[in-house]
Parts: C-alpha cells; structure tokens; sequence
C-alpha cells in the first residue's frame, strides 16, 4: 500500500535526504549537494513533465490576455501594479483592462512550481536575477503568500485583480483564467501539453537525467515548462518493497503515460522512457 502525500517538492526532497520515505516527487531536481548526503546517492527518474501557468482573475477578461517577457517580469517584480498599466494595454489593444490594482499571488511553502517559475525569471530577466534569483523559496519583492498549488488556486479564485502561479493541471481543472506568454521566438503561447511538449524537445538530457529548459527557443514552446522527477534510492534494504517499487516505475513510465494528457501532463518521449526503464533496472534490494 502506498501512502503519498502532498507535501510540496522542498519537503519532499528533505524526507528523501532523512530517509523517512521510500520515494519522493519533485518538479525541481535535486542537486549534487543534496545527493552527497544520502548514502547510497539517489536515482532521480523523469516521470512526466509539464507547465508553470500564470493564472489570473478579471472578471471582464476572461480569456485572451497577452503579457509580454519584460512585462510578466515587472509583475513578479512589483514593478507594474495596476491592470490597466501602458505596457500591459499596448500589448492588449482588443482588451478592456480594468483600473484595479495587481494582488500578486506566490507560494509560501518551498515548491518546485517556485522554483521553475524563478529560474525561468532569472533567465530572461537581469533584473529578477540579480534581485531575487531562483530556488524552491525565494525573497518575493511583492504579493500574498499562500501554501501549494491548491492554495494560491483558491485565491486567485477568490480576489478580483489577483495573478499567480500555479501547474497547469490545477489551471486546467480549476478552469482559471490563463495568461498567454510571450516565449523566446517572440511568440506569445498558451501553457498545455504540446507547448510544453515543444519545449522540453530542447532539451538534451544528460547521463543523470536532469535537464532544465528555462527559456527555450521554439517558436511553439511555452516558456516555463520542465521535467518533474521522482526520487528513488538505488537500494532497498527490504526486497520485496524495492520489487515493488520497481514494478510501479515500470507502470508509471508505461501504462501510466497514457493518463498524462488527460490530467495536463507530457507524456514522455520514447527515449526518455526507455532511459528511465534502465536506470529502474538498476535498484536494487
């Protein structure tokens, strides 16, 4: 029986390095510095991938909002604190922006969403980058914190003006309204499976499997999309649990692909997953 809990990728990632679980998820990989504490090392595992949607609550816009790189940047920034701000209007000329202010809405806890959100700021813009930077928690310079995904979901939902970041599939099932981001071809693009699919296309994962795309170049990708990996230890001390945890890695890279794009999810490309089957192989117990 397997009990998972929704902690967020900065806890998960602290159980895994404590040995308090047998597995882990996070959107964010862990580094070469967390590894090195856990004896043994650690196998991170693509399991699917997928979107940073930037979600937001206007009640006469309820679609088609445009929010060029410069522009959703100075949001996160503080730096634009009105809907009804120049350089969102120039952007938006068939768009009836309202004169209300920006609620600007982060995580409070340690997230992989964070952190994929901020590392995509950091790489598009200096500004962010030398200000706030990236990681699971950073120093927001504005907003309302709120804890996981489910959290700042509701209050967007709940406050006229708010904008955020959530994973798409929250976005998807939520029916939020969705920002349409202006990616590095210069095109602006909706979070979903075949743009963040067109994203991750760039990126060429190497022998430990993690790679990142923080601003990829296609002209159909969308701009803040990553891998999300679990976090598995090459052995078990119990073989029947290691057996086990191999035969739902198996089912999870396999059969289970096929529910990806059905809850927001990428599935994996073939190669990726007979990469990720291999390294399965390897646990032991």
């Amino acid at each position: 029986q397997i009990n998972y809990q929704p902690t967020g990728s900065e806890v998960g990632i602290q159980q895994v390095v404590s040995n308090t679980i047998d597995f882990g998820a996070s959107d964010v990989a862990m580094t070469d510095e967390q590894i090195a504490q856990v004896e043994g090392g650690v196998l991170l595992l693509p399991m699917t991938a997928g979107s940073v949607a930037i979600a937001y609550n206007l009640p006469d816009v309820p679609s088609g909002l445009r929010l060029p790189r410069a522009v959703y940047a100075d949001i996160f920034l503080g730096n634009i604190t009105q809907w009804n701000d120049p350089r969102i209007a120039e952007a938006n000329p068939d768009l009836t922006l309202p004169d209300l202010p920006i609620i600007l809405v982060h995580r409070s806890d340690g997230s992989g969403t964070t952190a994929t959100l901020t590392r995509h700021l950091s790489a598009i813009s200096p500004p962010w980058q030398q200000v706030v930077g990236d990681g699971l928690t950073v120093a927001w310079p504005a907003g309302v914190a709120v804890k996981s995904n489910a959290g700042v979901s509701a209050q967007i939902q709940q406050a006229p003006g708010a904008i955020g970041y959530v994973e798409f599939s929250y976005a998807q099932q939520l029916g939020l309204a969705i920002a349409a981001l202006e990616n590095q071809a210069g095109e602006f693009v909706l979070p979903g499976v075949d743009s963040a699919a067109a994203a991750l296309s760039a990126v060429d994962l190497p022998e430990n499997l993690r790679g990142f795309a923080p601003d990829p170049p296609g002209a159909a990708a969308y701009p803040i999309s990553t891998y999300s990996w679990l976090l598995v230890y090459p052995r078990y001390e119990d073989a029947a649990k290691a057996e086990a945890l191999r035969s739902l890695l198996q089912w999870c890279i396999t059969e289970g692909q096929q529910l990806s794009e059905g809850l927001g999810y990428v599935p994996l490309p073939a190669e990726v997953v007979e990469r990720v089957s291999a390294a399965i192989a390897q646990i032991a117990g």
